[in-house]
């Protein structure tokens, strides 16, 4: 089984990279960030003609949250748990079928939490608490679960081609790296990690500065698996071409494969 996770930035302006990419790649399940739309405005119909079921919380112009898959989506729980006030459309959570087995799949776009002396860094330290907590109970449940997304956070220094240039970021702060131990350590997996200790792998390069023609990358979309999904994993394929593309992402694609 493929799991992909992608922050489209955007998927009007984006559409045709995201077909093209379900058409060459065919990922079972893509987990989509930063769809910058409302649900009723989703590009539905070109998705199912593609193969796809869609999940969708979306949100008028910022962030929104999807997952696609090949088989029907169920139990389909749209919001992270533990603060109804937040209206912020950031997460979304299915569970798909691989055969007789059941794989609970999250798309998640965690806050950036810039700059860090504002609101905007106590945000995204509470919503890691309460991703922290959700992920907990997925735990105890002992399921196969992969949690996906553009998670802002660069996990070490070989994460950034040149980690100095984010030492006061909200991506790379002490408390932020505190708070992603915290959800690793209870018991889920990086799943690149797991698969290699090579630096130099990223799925982030700005439009800025041409970060991309200096590779001047950084890795923060990952897959956390939980330890029945790590048990099963075969591979994780960043798709970095993507970046090369005629008005691409920021981000590229990043899928795990798993033995089911």
């Amino acid at each position: 089984m493929i799991i992909a996770t992608w922050n489209i930035n955007s998927i009007r302006q984006r559409l045709d990279h995201l077909t093209g990419y379900l058409r060459d790649i065919g990922p079972d399940v893509l987990c989509l960030q930063e769809i910058k739309c409302q649900d009723k405005d989703f590009p539905l119909q070109a998705i199912e003609d593609c193969g796809y079921s869609a999940a969708v919380h979306g949100q008028k112009t910022f962030n929104g949250v999807a997952i696609l898959s090949k088989t029907p989506l169920e139990d389909v729980q749209a919001g992270l748990p533990g603060d109804d006030s937040d209206e912020q459309a950031r997460y979304l959570e299915a569970s798909v079928r691989a055969g007789e087995r059941m794989v609970r799949v999250a798309s998640i776009y965690l806050p950036n939490g810039n700059p860090p002396d504002t609101d905007k860094y106590a945000y995204k330290l509470a919503w890691m608490d309460r991703l922290i907590a959700h992920a907990s109970g997925l735990l105890r449940q002992e399921q196969i679960f992969v949690l996906a997304g553009d998670y802002n956070v660069i996990p070490e220094d070989r994460d950034a081609r040149n980690p100095e240039e984010w030492a006061g970021d909200a991506l790379h702060l002490p408390k932020t790296l505190a708070q992603f131990a915290r959800l690793k350590n209870l018991g889920l997996t990086d799943a690149l990690r797991a698969s290699t200790d090579d630096g130099g792998l990223y799925t982030f390069w700005d439009y800025q500065a041409g970060a991309w023609q200096k590779n001047n990358g950084i890795r923060i979309d990952h897959h956390l698996l939980s330890p029945q999904a790590a048990d099963r994993l075969v591979s994780v394929i960043i798709d970095k071409q993507m970046r090369a593309a005629e008005k691409p992402s920021d981000h590229v694609p990043i899928r795990v494969v798993l033995d089911l």
